[in-house]
């Protein structure tokens, strides 16, 4: 029992990284992610995915909700294909649900949402004292 927990712990993997609202986090974070992506071997089959569901999480969370918001990554891989954790924790909604931010066209938002579901082997939302965390799990072939 003692070797199977010490495997696994070998084999998973977190990152975890605060995010400013300001401009230019969004790509700072892609770029991050793929860095340490690559410097866990995540099968590349999932890594342009993982970048763009980071893009959508985030951008939700630094547009959308209160600061601060937080990039958690996890990647754990057992005896079968591995999985990669993205989570995005915010303080959750800026603005009473249902009210958009000024100068937010409509037209150039609301897709990420469908981004992550169609990207994404599981997802979902938890809401807690702390805020909201959105997360998505992407399992490799």
């Amino acid at each position: 029992m003692a070797v199977q927990l010490n495997t696994l712990l070998r084999e998973a993997r977190e990152d975890i990284c605060p995010m400013p609202p300001v401009a230019g986090a969004v790509s700072a974070a892609r770029r991050r992610a793929r860095l340490v992506l690559a410097d866990w071997n995540v099968c590349p089959t999932i890594v342009e995915d993982s970048l763009l569901v980071v893009s959508e999480l985030l951008t939700n969370a630094i547009v959308h909700a209160l600061p601060p918001a937080v990039l958690r990554l996890s990647w754990v891989r057992c005896d079968g294909p591995g999985t990669l954790r993205i989570e995005v924790t915010d303080g959750g909604p800026a603005l009473a649900g249902g009210h958009a931010r000024a100068g937010i066209d409509p037209d150039e938002h609301g897709r990420g949402e469908g981004i992550v579901h169609a990207l994404a082997d599981r997802h979902g939302i938890h809401v807690h004292g702390g805020g909201v965390t959105r997360w998505a799990d992407l399992v490799a072939a």
